[in-house]
This record gives structure tokens, C-alpha cells and sequence, in this order.
């Protein structure tokens, strides 16, 4: 019997490592969990459309007396363009945030109509602002991976074509006075704010929803005669504001990479 109780002894002490072996091996130890999100730094090409509308004021002066020839009048326009566009952000993480700093660059192709009247000369004309390009950077925050909010500004450019004027004592003749304003280009800078959200339809593809107000410098054009393109010695000051409202489909060509969240 003693026999027995030793040998069994002997066997349980020397299985025990194999025993503790076995068991480590079939329950490893496993690191800590960690989180993934898609990282916005990268650049992207954009393009879209919108709604826009224009605000000026407007009086004549003669330039060779340097006299006021009327009080100030206002007009503005309505219509439509279409935008492309593209730029770089950069995604970093600031205290509880993640914050994204960018820059871009657009162009607009327009047709945004309206008038402009001249009192002095009893006339008017239709203007339309034909184009626009921007530059500037925005600066926003991530309510959720897939969701950023943002505010932009910027430098603009924007350029109304030629107007013929007409006669406005008998507007609905539309009998031209011999005269024009030739195409302008106005400069200016612009404020906006939008946002910016991942579709989950197609990986990199994004939608953009942004409403711009742009303050343009005034400007001093001349009445020109339509014979010889000399000027007449009377000019148009004019002061003006373009407001859009643009919307966008985006494709981000760094979607897909990610950054560690911690949670």
C-alpha cells in the first residue's frame, strides 16, 4: 500500500509543470483592446453647385468736375452656378476634440443676373455676374467620425460682364443710348460656414454643404461710348455683396487611414 501512495505521488508531482504548461498555452494572455477611426489629413477634388445672389449700391459722378450726379441707388441679382474646386485638411486631436485645419481653392462658373440703373442718364442695363474664384482656409471640429463642422474665409474674385444701357424712359422699348460699361472684376474677401459628411456609399466619397458671404472692394467705372470705347467723363461708383449658397460631392483620397482612439 505504501508502495501505491508513492508512486501515485510521483506521478502528480511530475505532471504538474506539463499540466501548468498546458493551461498557459490554451489561455494566453491578450492585449488591451484598441479603437480605429478614420483620420481626415489628406487632400480631396470637389464639385457641385448652388444658388447665389448679389447686392450693390450704386451713384454716377462726372469726373471731370468732380461732381455728384445722383443720389445712391441699389439693385442686386439672382441665379445660379456651378463650382470645382480641391484642397488638403489636416486632423488633430485637441483636448477632448478632433480638430481640422484646412485650405482650399475654388472656381465658379455663373449666371446670376440683374440691373443696374443709372438716373443721370435715364438709363439702366442687365448685369450678370459670369464668374468667381476663392482662396482661403476653414478651420472646424468633428461631432462624429464621419461629421465635420466648420467655419472658412478667405480672398474672391468676381467678374460681371458687359452692360449696354438702355433707355428707361421707355424701359419696355429697351432702346440702347450709345453707351456701355465694359466687364469689371471686383476683389474682396469672403467668410462662410458649412459642413461636411461621409456617405458611406463609396469609401472617400463625401458631401458638402457651404454658405459664403463675400464684402467686394468698390469699384469706379466708366461710361463708355459704344462707337469708340472713349470714355464720356461720367462714371458708376459701385459698392457690392455676393451671397452663395453652394453644395458639393467631394472624393478624399486618404479615406481609409485611421488614427488610434483611445477609449
Amino acid at each position: 500500500m505504501k508502495k501505491l501512495v508513492i508512486a501515485l505521488s510521483a506521478v502528480v508531482a511530475f505532471s504538474s509543470p506539463a499540466i501548468s504548461a498546458d493551461m498557459a498555452a490554451k489561455a494566453p494572455m491578450r492585449a488591451a483592446p484598441v479603437a480605429y477611426a478614420p483620420s481626415w489629413t489628406g487632400c480631396y477634388v470637389a464639385g457641385g453647385g448652388g444658388y447665389g445672389f448679389w447686392n450693390q449700391q450704386n451713384d454716377a459722378s462726372d469726373v471731370v468736375n468732380n461732381i455728384q450726379l445722383s443720389t445712391s441707388t441699389t439693385g442686386g441679382g439672382r441665379g445660379y452656378f456651378g463650382t470645382l474646386g480641391g484642397g488638403c485638411d489636416y486632423q488633430v486631436p485637441v483636448g477632448n476634440w478632433n480638430v481640422v485645419f484646412g485650405a482650399f481653392g475654388d472656381y465658379d462658373w455663373a449666371s446670376i443676373k440683374g440691373d443696374v440703373n443709372v438716373p443721370h442718364i435715364a438709363s439702366y442695363g442687365h448685369e450678370k455676374m459670369s464668374s468667381q474664384w476663392s482662396v482661403g482656409g476653414r478651420v472646424g471640429a468633428l461631432v462624429t467620425p464621419n461629421l465635420l463642422t466648420y467655419f472658412s474665409a478667405g480672398y474672391t474674385e468676381a467678374r460681371w460682364d458687359n452692360v449696354t444701357l438702355l433707355n428707361s424712359v421707355v424701359p419696355f422699348i429697351n432702346l440702347p443710348t450709345g453707351v456701355f460699361i465694359g466687364a469689371t472684376t471686383y476683389e474682396g474677401y469672403f467668410i462662410g460656414g458649412g459642413y461636411e459628411y461621409g456617405l458611406n456609399v463609396l469609401p472617400g466619397l463625401f458631401w458638402k454643404t457651404e454658405y459664403r458671404l463675400s464684402d467686394l472692394d468698390s469699384k469706379s467705372n466708366p461710361i463708355r461710348f459704344v462707337a469708340t470705347g472713349a470714355a464720356s467723363g461720367v462714371e458708376v461708383h459701385s459698392q457690392r455683396y455676393v451671397q452663395t449658397i453652394r453644395s458639393e460631392l467631394v472624393y478624399r483620397f486618404n479615406w481609409g487611414g485611421s488614427v488610434v482612439a483611445k477609449y
